[in-house]
């Protein structure tokens, strides 16, 4: 690690801890009531003995040892205050680390963002606590001791002093050259997984193109690379146990060594065995505690910071926790669809298929004005052997149209707006916003992303609503989006822009208002709803959409899940494997059998009761063949009347061949 990006990260935490200096001032005062205890484990113990025990007064002595449990006590209330001073630390550091990962990853499709988010943050966040007791526990643990060590008598610290001071000093010039081997091990690491994750799944290809040899000293020299990372890191570690036994363990050797000569300079039995009782029951356990803690966590912690907080690419706004929500709501729903996408697309395969359609809009914009949003030849799988979800695609929207991406369920709808986000790469063909390439920061500005399940977090309605914005959003700016969106008697009944806003209190439906509105307030031109008002009912949803079509210089891309959405649409793109299509409602029932499938599947059909039940054969057709409404359905009643699937029985115009 660069001694600059040491310093910077210095320098940010010591920042942090600024704008937060109440509660250090409240965890120092709680740590100094848990220090008391530590300073009564040696003074009360050798008053007892002094003044007590060996002087024949077993009542006094008792009485100080009584001391000294009501120390313990005060002590663990203390440390209960302690904890929860540690969290008002913590969890901030965690919120500010997961918004530098989104705006880091999300934005501009970080592949690393992923292990940011799970992984490394959640290490971040608990190593900085372990590191805060640790250290704040042997400044205030030492600190008692010292204070006993001088008022039991002052030659105590003569000789307990310089060998703590010395392994402090040895440990502190340790810290550094282990942070660095420490980031040399984990990059080290990475390599040999990221090598082997390339490596083993390509085994066969590997063996049939002859490059065994090259593969395997490829890898060889990434494990050796690891294992010399390894052991340096060890080689240092040896002199962090050094520091420990110098710091303490040699106090106690030096204290009984040295018994003989205190004892005849003046220090008392007590007093002696105070001092090895704050070595051996405050001094050591603390000091063993910051090695182990600050040694290893410490160095682990920098290099974890350092990945997370470094600068984003140039361009890229801070951006926001409900970005998170919707990347991982597009990956698991990709993942999916993937299963479901191949197999619909395999059977495609055994049936004539007729020739890619492409979807274009007609572009009715100036030759300098780049389109919205454009898709070419974009082709996407997840492996490399599977069947594409997503097949030579073709699509281009000039700004401000209102488009409707409907189809089979698992057919790769979602998988679509992940691409255009910049979540997924195409395995071939290009993806551009406004003319910027995807994925890549000035795209990433230009798109906002609403998936299906709503991401609301706990604070004001106002910072939910403003959460995709830099500064503050206007008071009359958030209520006139409220208005427009439809999420107005929601916040009215909440109470108003500052009224806090309890998540699991809410209803799905008034969650994805809230994330709609908070992207209408973005400065996204680019509006994607992943079914974002699948919650909501047909009314508010028509309310939604129009509000993000109506927006000035908007596009708007709603995957549908109703009839309706998809009426309102300017352009539709029916998603069908290679079988593309894309038009208007009536041009696509006119000339798209998909289509016309997908519009009857969502006409409701009403159930009708059976007729009288009058078949010798005791089977009655259900409102008849060739009726409006007919499914195929047939009642058979045996033990009681029982509805057979469509198409079970096959339409012969009448019953009698079946």
């Amino acid at each position: 690690m660069s001694k600059g990006v040491a310093e910077g990260v210095h320098r940010r935490g010591l920042r942090f801890l600024r704008e937060r200096w109440a509660v250090v001032l409240r965890l120092g005062g709680w740590s100094v009531l848990e220090t008391g205890q530590t300073f009564l484990t040696g003074y009360a113990l050798a008053r007892a003995l002094d003044d007590g025990f060996l002087a024949g007064r077993p009542g006094t002595g008792l009485v100080w040892l009584g001391v000294a449990g009501l120390g313990v006590l005060v002590g663990a209330y203390g440390t209960v205050r302690v904890y929860g001073a540690v969290a008002a630390l913590t969890e901030p550091l965690r919120d500010r680390l997961v918004t530098r990962v989104v705006a880091r990853g999300v934005r501009e499709a970080d592949a690393g963002a992923l292990s940011g988010l799970t992984q490394q943050v959640e290490i971040a966040r608990d190593t900085f606590a372990g590191l805060v007791m640790v250290s704040r526990s042997f400044v205030f643990t030492a600190a008692g001791a010292v204070v006993g060590l001088v008022s039991l008598d002052p030659l105590l610290l003569l000789v307990v002093g310089p060998p703590l001071a010395a392994g402090l000093g040895l440990f502190a010039a340790t810290l550094r050259p282990l942070a660095r081997r420490q980031e040399a091990f984990l990059v080290a690491d990475e390599a040999l997984a990221d090598s082997l994750g390339t490596v083993c799944p390509g085994l066969r290809d590997i063996t049939a193109a002859g490059a065994e040899e090259r593969i395997a000293a490829a890898t060889r020299s990434r494990v050796d690379a690891e294992l010399r990372a390894a052991c340096s890191l060890a080689r240092w570690g040896v002199l962090r146990v050094a520091s420990l036994a110098l710091g303490g363990q040699l106090p106690i050797v030096l204290l009984l060594a040295c018994a003989p000569w205190l004892l005849d300079h003046g220090v008392t039995p007590g007093a002696l065995v105070g001092a090895l009782a704050y070595v051996t029951q405050s001094l050591l356990p603390a000091l063993r505690n910051l090695v182990h803690g600050l040694g290893t966590s410490g160095s682990r912690l920098v290099v974890v910071l350092r990945r997370l907080t470094r600068e984003a690419s140039s361009g890229a706004e801070t951006k926001t926790e409900a970005e998170i929500t919707a990347s991982e709501s597009h990956e698991a729903g990709a993942s999916a669809e993937a299963g479901t996408g191949t197999a619909h697309a395999q059977a495609q395969a055994q049936a004539p298929v007729p020739a890619p359609a492409s979807a274009s809009a007609s572009a009715s914009e100036a030759p300098s004005t780049p389109p919205a949003l454009s898709l070419t030849s974009v082709t996407f799988a997840y492996g490399p052997a599977a069947t594409p979800v997503i097949d030579d695609l073709d699509l281009t929207l000039p700004p401000g149209t209102h488009l409707a991406v409907v189809g089979p369920s698992g057919i790769g709808k979602s998988t679509l707006t992940a691409l255009v986000a910049g979540v997924l790469e195409p395995g071939r063909g290009t993806v551009r916003l406004c003319g910027h390439p995807v994925p890549g920061p000035q795209a990433a500005a230009l798109r906002v992303l609403i998936p299906q399940e709503a991401y609301v977090f706990t604070g004001t309605l106002a910072e939910n609503l403003g959460l995709l914005r830099p500064d503050p959003v206007p008071e009359a700016e958030l209520l006139a989006a409220a208005e427009e969106v439809g999420l107005l008697p929601v916040l009215e009944a909440l109470g108003g822009p500052d009224a806090p806003v309890d998540p699991a209190a809410l209803s799905g439906g008034e969650r994805q208002l809230v994330a709609l509105t908070r992207a209408y307030l973005s400065r996204a031109p680019l509006a994607l709803l992943d079914e974002a008002t699948c919650h909501l009912d047909a009314r508010a949803e028509e309310r939604a959409e129009r509000a993000f079509a109506d927006r000035p210089g908007g596009t708007l891309v709603v995957v549908a899940h109703r009839i309706s959405s998809a009426r309102r649409a300017e352009r539709v793109l029916v998603m069908d494997g290679r079988r593309t299509a894309y038009g208007t409602h009536d041009e696509l029932l006119r000339r798209s059998a998909s289509y016309r499938e997908l519009v009857g599947g969502w006409t409701p059909v009403p159930s009708q009761p059976a007729l009288a039940l009058r078949d010798a054969d005791r089977v009655d057709a259900v409102a008849g063949t060739g009726l409006a409404g007919d499914g195929g359905h047939v009642v058979a009643h045996r033990p009681v009347g029982q509805m057979q699937t469509p198409r079970d029985l096959r339409h012969r115009g009448s019953l009698g061949g079946e």
